[in-house]
């Protein structure tokens, strides 16, 4: 489970394919792959989520020039697909978090470049592997522009945020929506109007402005973001001719498959139902986003299942 906060979240029946509208003998792909396994996610295109960019902050008492051309050379190189792949390659291939991170910096040329940086910055990452895997890529990137870095795993946010604003940390890989909520909380309270939304731009002027007053400076945001999503089988897609969520409306008796509060949360059934005009024949409780929903997917015990964005297990359409 990832460390990050989760602002959406938190009897099996039998996959009914006539009653979704669809059938094909696509199970195989033309290079033999079983498509029955391959997981894909629809797009969100009516931007039920909220956005969730990765996104480098850094301390503002360490901020240069360099450290600035270095971490957003990294943004402009951290597509969707290129953050799918360093989670493939640590959670699925079984890479070292550091090891990943030093091939794509060669990769995608982030290892030159840049220069005058100067002095030492520790990199903070939080308990899960994405947020490992990206301190490492930014420490590399840092090293390469001249700076001498070091990398800490810190637990949580509610730990390693106050660490950045102390100068404990450094730089961090954050996500734009969740950090932008997590400060907006702190300064106004539980109960503040959010300020995170499915606008990218407007969420990170909100973000700039809470997180300057606290020391910490915003730089600009990767496409790669890692958010809610819902995936369904490529061979269900290709079925049914889904690229999208609300290409799944005109099917009937479909089955939701996640964590046990989906159903009450906006950004997950409840969402679905009230932005997409979705209506599922059942709910089956399950995890949020892990073994269990893609089993149940795989298996066909489900249709739909919530799953995460960035996850290196999914393919693409």
């Amino acid at each position: 489970m990832r460390a990050r906060t989760l602002i959406a979240l938190a009897a099996g029946l039998p996959l009914l394919v006539a009653g979704c509208g669809g059938s094909s003998n696509s199970k195989l792909s033309s290079n033999g792959t079983d498509n029955s396994k391959v997981l894909v996610v629809l797009a969100d295109d009516l931007k039920l989520q909220t956005v969730d960019n990765i996104v480098p902050v850094i301390r503002t008492k360490v901020a240069s020039d360099a450290a600035k051309q270095a971490l957003e050379k990294v943004s402009a190189a951290l597509s969707v697909d290129a953050l799918i792949g360093l989670n493939k390659s640590v959670d699925i291939d079984r890479h070292t978090s550091e090891a990943a991170a030093s091939s794509f910096v060669k990769d995608k040329g982030l290892d030159s470049g840049v220069s005058g940086g100067s002095g030492k910055l520790v990199v903070g990452g939080a308990n899960f592997s994405e947020s490992q895997t990206l301190a490492y890529v930014y420490a590399d990137a840092l090293k390469a522009a001249g700076f001498s870095t070091e990398v800490k795993t810190v637990e949580s946010r509610e730990v390693y945020e106050p660490a950045l604003e102390r100068g404990d940390l450094d730089v961090f890989p954050e996500y734009v929506g969740t950090l932008t909520e997590f400060l907006n909380t702190k300064a106004n309270g539980a109960n503040a109007k959010p300020k995170a939304s499915n606008d990218l731009d407007a969420t990170l002027t909100a973000l700039k402005a809470l997180a300057g007053p606290r020391g910490l400076t915003v730089y600009a945001p990767a496409a790669a973001d890692d958010k809610n999503a819902f995936a369904v089988t490529k061979k269900f897609a290709q079925d049914n001719k889904l690229t999208k969520i609300s290409d799944l409306k005109n099917l009937k008796d479909l089955i939701l498959g996640g964590p046990a509060e989906c159903p009450k949360r906006p950004f997950c059934e409840l969402g679905l139902e009230k932005t997409y005009g979705l209506t599922f024949k059942s709910f089956k409780s399950l995890d949020a986003g892990g073994p269990l929903t893609k089993a149940a997917l795989k298996d066909g015990t489900i249709n739909v299942g919530l799953v995460f964005s960035s996850d290196g297990s999914l393919g693409t359409l």
